[in-house]
C-alpha cells in the first residue's frame, strides 16, 4: 500500500474528532459549473450569468477554489463527488459502472463486476460516429436492453444483467459462480476463481475512431476481459439492424467492494436529492438515504423543503444540467441554467442551514465541451465563517477568497467544523 497523503491523514483525524451533535449541512452541487472565458462573451458562464442571490450569499461567506483530485487531473463525476464528501479519490477509486448500478437500485453483491454502458452509433467500418447515439429515449433504451437480454448468452459459470439507466445509458453486471454454487464474493478468499475488475474501457472518448478492445490489466481479470469481448461481439450482431443505436461502449469496469459510510466516518446521516442515477449511486455507496427521484430541478429544490425537518444531518442537492450543457458546448444555455438555479436559491436560504456549501464536482467549460482539470469555485456560509472581500461567485473572484485553493476532499472537514460537528484536537 502506498504511503498515505496528508489529506488521508487528515481524514483519519476528522473521523476521530467527529461526534454525533452539531448543525445541519447542505451541499448544493452544480455539476460541472466551472468554466473558461468565452471569446465572444467576455467571461466564464458564471461571470456572464446574472446571479444576484449567489453574489449576495458570497458577500456573507468564505470563498475559495477546490482542486478536486490534483494538478492537471481531470475528474470524472464519481471521483469528483467522492472528494466533496471527504473520500480521497486517489484512495477510494470507484468505477462508473458501480455508481450506475447502485443509482438504479440494482442489488449489487460483493464481487460483482459492474460496467457503465453507452449506446452508440458506429458506421459500417465500426468507427464511432456518436458516442451517445443521439441521446436516444429511455423507452428505446429499454427495448434494446430487452433485445440484448433475449439474444446474448455468455459461456461461464455465472450470470449477467443488462439494465436500462436512462436515455443512452445502461449498466452491465457480471456475477461469477463457482461450481459448488458459491457467489463471486464467497469464492474470493478460497480458490481465487473470481472475476477480476481490472479491465480497460472500450469507449475511446472520441468520435472518428474505433472502440478500444477490453484488455485485462492483471491475471485475475483475464476471464472478465474475455467475457466482455464475447458480449460485445454478440451485441454488435444483435444491434446491426438498429439505428441510431447499433453498438455499445463500455466504461468504468469495476469489482464491487463496499465503502465505509458517512455515518461510520463522520457521524452524519445523509440524504441525497438527485434525479440522475450515477449521483444516487455514489450517495448510496457511502450510506446515504436516497429519496425517490423528484423529476426535475425545481422539484428537487422543493423536495429539500419537505424533508429538511427530518432526522438528517447532511443534505446533498444535485444539479446535473450545468454539466450536460457544458459537454454540449452550449455556453448560452448553461448561463441560462445557472440563472435559473440562482432564482431558486432563496428556497434553501429560507431554511437557514447551519452550513451551506455551493460548489461543483469538476469544471466542464462550454468552450472545451468536456470535463477539465480546472479548479472549481466554492462558497461556505455559516455563522462562524470569516467573511472575505469576494463579491461574486465565479472562478476568478473566488481565487482571492479566504479559503484559498485547496484539495477537494478537505471541504468535508471545513463543513463539519463550521457545523460544530468536530471535537477539539488534543489537550
Amino acid at each position: 500500500m502506498p504511503a498515505e497523503t496528508t489529506t488521508q491523514h487528515l481524514s483519519h483525524v476528522w473521523e476521530d474528532l467527529a461526534w454525533n451533535q452539531g448543525g445541519k449541512i447542505v451541499y448544493l452541487v452544480l455539476d460541472g459549473v466551472g468554466g473558461l472565458s468565452h471569446p465572444d462573451r467576455s467571461g466564464t458562464e458564471l461571470q456572464v450569468a446574472k446571479t444576484p442571490h449567489m453574489d449576495a450569499l458570497t458577500k456573507e461567506s468564505s470563498c475559495g477554489l477546490l482542486e478536486i483530485v490534483g494538478p492537471g487531473i481531470t475528474p470524472g463525476s464519481g471521483p469528483g463527488h467522492l472528494a466533496l464528501f471527504g473520500y480521497d479519490p486517489l484512495k477510494y477509486r470507484i468505477g462508473r459502472g458501480i455508481l450506475s448500478a447502485l443509482g438504479i437500485d440494482f442489488d449489487l453483491q460483493v464481487g460483482d463486476i459492474a460496467t457503465r454502458v453507452n449506446f452508440a452509433t458506429v458506421d459500417d467500418e465500426g468507427t464511432v460516429q456518436d458516442r451517445r447515439a443521439g441521446r436516444i429515449s429511455t423507452e428505446l433504451n429499454q427495448k434494446l436492453c430487452q433485445k440484448i437480454n433475449e439474444h446474448v448468452a455468455l459461456d461461464f459459470d455465472g450470470t449477467f444483467f443488462f439494465e436500462t439507466v436512462s436515455e443512452h445509458r445502461a449498466v452491465f453486471v457480471l456475477r461469477g459462480q463457482q461450481q459448488d454454487g458459491q457467489s463471486n464474493s464467497q469464492s474470493n478468499s478460497q480458490s481465487g476463481q473470481f472475476l477480476g475488475g481490472e479491465v480497460t474501457d472500450t469507449d475511446p472518448q472520441h468520435t472518428g475512431v474505433k472502440p478500444n478492445p477490453p484488455k485485462a490489466q492483471d491475471e485475475s481479470s483475464q476471464q472478465t476481459a474475455l467475457l466482455l469481448q464475447s458480449f460485445l461481439r454478440q451485441v454488435s450482431e444483435v444491434l446491426a439492424d438498429e439505428s441510431p443505436a447499433n453498438m455499445v461502449l463500455l466504461r468504468g469496469v469495476e469489482r464491487y467492494e463496499p465503502l465505509p459510510s458517512l455515518k461510520e466516518r463522520f457521524k452524519l446521516r445523509g440524504l441525497c436529492i438527485a434525479d440522475y442515477p450515477m449521483y444516487r449511486g455514489v450517495s448510496r455507496l457511502i450510506g446515504m438515504d436516497v429519496m425517490d427521484a423528484p423529476g426535475g430541478m425545481r422539484k428537487r429544490f422543493e423536495s429539500l423543503k419537505t424533508v429538511y425537518d427530518q432526522d438528517y444531518d447532511f443534505y446533498f442537492l444535485h444539479v446535473k444540467k450545468t454539466d450536460s450543457l457544458g459537454e454540449d458546448a452550449n455556453f448560452d444555455h448553461k448561463v441560462a441554467l445557472i440563472e435559473e438555479v440562482d432564482s431558486m436559491l432563496p428556497s434553501i436560504l429560507d431554511l437557514d442551514p447551519d452550513v451551506l456549501v455551493i460548489t461543483a464536482d469538476h469544471s466542464t467549460p462550454a468552450v472545451m465541451g468536456r470535463h477539465s482539470w480546472h479548479s472549481v469555485p466554492v462558497l461556505l456560509k455559516s455563522k462562524y465563517v470569516r467573511i472575505d472581500p469576494v463579491e461574486s461567485f465565479d472562478e476568478y473572484a473566488c481565487l482571492y477568497g479566504s479559503l484559498g485553493e485547496r484539495p477537494g476532499c478537505q471541504l468535508m472537514g471545513l463543513a463539519l467544523a463550521h457545523a460544530g460537528r468536530l471535537r477539539k484536537f488534543g489537550a
